[in-house]
């Protein structure tokens, strides 16, 4: 079952990522990816909380218009600008911020200020990733099957082509239940592996 965090884990934890974001923060690659594997879920929660209301949706839909870029990962890694993504932390965990950086430092055994250095300038790709998926699903219903190559990245078609195969393989993957199922948004794992979340988003554009 692929599920949007499987899928941010899988691309930003590309070799060629990994490398962009050492390259941009000037910390090693082995204590990004720790990072990463904690901070993830956690940002997930956080944004499928805020989501969990209309007012919460809608804002994160207009976030997610101002983060479209659709350019291979390690190359939105490069460009990514930690100032933005700094004010995109302080929004998704809100009073919450400085609790959750030390929580991610402490499970990672890193430096906190290493975790907002990384996640600032990890979070408007985060954000881009996001909006790609949330499109990508909208409209894979009309989308044909393409190969998947996630060498250079998560892009639309890399989607389409995980979710349409996880659907057709026979397992209930998150396109099946979110487009042809029924999914219980309210249930502990949903909240955490981005089901729920993107179930919010696609409510709201769908009305």
């Amino acid at each position: 079952m692929n599920t949007l965090l499987q899928l941010l884990l899988q691309s930003m934890s590309q070799q060629s990522s990994i490398d962009a974001a050492e390259k941009k923060t000037g910390i090693k690659g082995v204590s990004i990816l720790t990072i990463l594997s904690y901070a993830l879920p956690l940002i997930i929660r956080f944004l499928t909380k805020n989501a969990s209301s209309q007012t919460g949706a809608q804002s994160l839909l207009g976030a997610l218009t101002q983060h479209t870029s659709t350019k291979a990962m390690p190359q939105q890694i490069a460009e990514a600008d930690d100032v933005d993504g700094h004010k995109i932390l302080s929004h998704i965990f809100g009073n919450e911020e400085t609790n959750a950086v030390n929580d991610i430092a402490r499970q990672s055994n890193t430096d906190p200020k290493d975790v907002l250095k990384v996640l600032s300038v990890l979070a408007p790709v985060i954000l881009s990733s996001l909006n790609s998926v949330t499109s990508a699903t909208a409209n894979a219903q009309q989308a044909k099957k393409p190969g998947v190559d996630l060498s250079d990245g998560l892009d639309v078609s890399d989607i389409v082509g995980i979710f349409q195969g996880t659907q057709q393989s026979g397992v209930t993957g998150l396109l099946g239940a979110l487009l042809g199922g029924k999914v219980d948004t309210a249930a502990p794992q949903a909240a955490n592996d981005g089901t729920a979340l993107l179930g919010s988003l696609l409510s709201l554009m769908n009305k």
